[in-house]
């Protein structure tokens, strides 16, 4: 998947044209990888998240510490943080490996996959 950002497309073209065979084919797949889920974060902002969904999500948040501090930084600070941008894409039914899924190919989603489980 290629980023939706054009000098970023080519940034990454150029990078990879340095590279040599092997680490070309890793550094595109993880670039793949990383341009899926950079566009899945950026479609939260489809939804126009609100100020009562940022409360919802931190409200139903276990880590009370966590949460107490995203309260202090705020709606506005915190509208795009990636745990939030991905609350209000699940809340909205996409789901962030069902995305990746359909957005990669099979390979690249394994993958994906396989690096969760080592985390």
């Amino acid at each position: 998947m290629n980023h939706p950002n054009k000098k970023q497309q080519d940034n990454q073209k150029k990078f990879l044209d340095k590279l040599s065979e092997k680490e070309k084919i890793w550094h595109s797949r993880l670039f793949r990888i990383g341009n899926a889920t950079y566009i899945y974060h950026n479609k939260s902002i489809d939804f126009e998240p609100t100020e009562e969904l940022f409360k919802e999500w931190i409200s139903n948040m276990e880590n009370r510490k966590i949460a107490l501090i995203m309260e202090q930084k705020g709606f506005e600070e915190s509208k795009r943080a990636l745990p939030f941008t991905r609350y209000v894409m699940e809340k909205n039914d996409i789901g962030y490996d069902q995305f990746l899924k359909e957005n990669l190919s099979d390979e690249d989603y394994q993958y994906h996959k396989s690096l969760k489980k080592g985390v």
